[in-house]
């Protein structure tokens, strides 16, 4: 049976070209299979409601786009790799501790989601849109020689090695929303003085990865450009709101010249294995503001990727609201 993305006729006369959102079938093969948190349904249950919203109307749709090797190399070590390719020609075993099981193709379809996020940051550098979303991407715990939960290849990772290697851009901010915190990123450019990160999280004393320490502000030379707020368990959207003023003030202050925005459904109220309890509105709140700041600070680049989130209701919610405001901010 054909899903619901499948299903529908695309009007290109009726698109909004500034804001584009990567929908296809080898995307919304990145799942762990049918009843697992992060399952292959996850795309279907976004854009099924985006349908109905009528967004696909108003956006530009993108397939989505494999990336070669050597570009997931700009992050990831040659030997993890490797690693990941053969597991993917037997489907057998996991990929890291236990969290992340093989499946067959799971190359191929973690390579889809880093290639569609660099296609998206290719789009919004060369100028052919303002905005985008990759809602099947954000795999910010994978690290650079392994992975981690649910997370094979870290696209985000890879997004910001391409934006310094290929385009030149320095000062990037990397937006983190999702429950969890983004220890594969944080981690991977912790001495780094030039990533600007927010992430606000559940606390990890309660959640995994068990980091993301309010005095975790980057090492070295890089001290002071990292901004964690550990959110407690049952945190509201008028929590979240204070939280989010003390990262936008930080984000701000730091003039970036590209914004990353995870936006992880995670955090919404009711999700499966997280305690936080956002609805969706702090989702568009986050969008609204990170809108504004990128025409301010970066010449309106802001590219959004959908993160975590295991209650489809809820995914569908957030990530709407979050494409709904790109619409409306970027027209």
């Amino acid at each position: 049976m054909l899903s619901w993305f499948e299903l529908q006729e695309r009007d290109d006369g009726a698109l909004n070209l500034d804001v584009c959102v990567y929908i296809g079938k080898a995307l919304a093969r990145y799942g762990f299979g049918h009843g697992h948190p992060f399952g292959p349904d996850r795309m279907d249950a976004f854009w099924r409601r985006a349908v109905e919203l009528g967004l696909d109307k108003r956006v530009c749709v993108c397939d989505p786009v494999a990336a070669g090797q050597e570009v997931i190399e700009l992050f990831h070590h040659h030997a993890y790799v490797e690693q990941v390719k053969r597991q993917s020609a037997t489907g057998e075993g996991f990929l890291d501790e236990g969290d992340t099981p093989a499946f067959p193709g799971v190359f191929e379809a973690a390579s889809t989601v880093v290639g569609s996020t660099v296609d998206a940051v290719e789009r919004i550098m060369d100028g052919r849109c303002r905005r985008a979303f990759v809602p099947i991407a954000g795999l910010h715990h994978a690290r650079r020689d392994g992975a981690a939960g649910f997370c094979v290849f870290n696209d985000c990772g890879v997004a910001i090695e391409t934006l310094r290697r290929r385009f030149g851009v320095r000062r990037v901010a990397y937006v983190d929303i999702d429950a969890h915190h983004g220890d594969g990123v944080f981690y991977a450019f912790a001495d780094d003085p030039e990533l600007i990160i927010a992430d606000l999280h559940e606390d990890g004393r309660f959640l995994y990865p068990g980091t993301g320490a309010v005095g975790e502000t980057g090492l070295g030379p890089a001290a002071g450009t990292k901004l964690n707020v550990p959110m407690p368990p049952d945190a509201d959207d008028k929590a979240f709101q204070v939280a989010w003023r003390q990262a936008e003030d930080f984000i701000r202050q730091r003039s970036p010249e590209f914004i990353l925005f995870q936006c992880g459904a995670d955090s919404l109220g009711g999700d499966p294995i997280t305690h936080l309890r956002y609805s969706s509105a702090a989702h568009a709140l986050a969008a609204r503001q990170l809108c504004a700041l990128a025409d301010a600070c970066c010449d309106g680049r802001l590219l959004a990727m959908g993160g975590g989130g295991y209650d489809r209701t809820n995914l569908a919610l957030a990530w709407t609201a979050v494409l709904e405001v790109l619409v409306e901010q970027t027209s």
